[in-house]
């Protein structure tokens, strides 16, 4: 378990929870980019798998946890984007 792979990933998660936040209160995707999150998303995947194979730690809970904060990122991305939405 490295203490900077643990540092990393609070840094990357801590803006996580912001971007969650925006995405379900303004209703729109502005500064958003679909494929950018499936990368991100795909990132935190690869993650979860090296340390299920190679170095299985606690550390593979903070992927996840990261993973699931995009993952929702990309539901609110998929909501915000349907045809004849209606925003207030």
């Amino acid at each position: 378990m490295s203490v900077f792979e643990i540092l990393m990933l609070i840094c990357f998660g801590a803006a996580w929870p912001f971007s969650v936040y925006k995405s379900y209160v303004s209703g729109t995707n502005d500064g958003k980019s679909i494929l950018f999150l499936f990368t991100i998303f795909f990132g935190y995947a690869c993650g979860i798998v090296h340390k299920f194979n190679y170095s299985h730690d606690g550390v593979i809970y903070l992927y996840a946890f990261n993973g699931a904060l995009v993952f929702v990122d990309i539901l609110l991305y998929c909501r915000n984007s349907r045809p004849g939405r209606r925003f207030s």
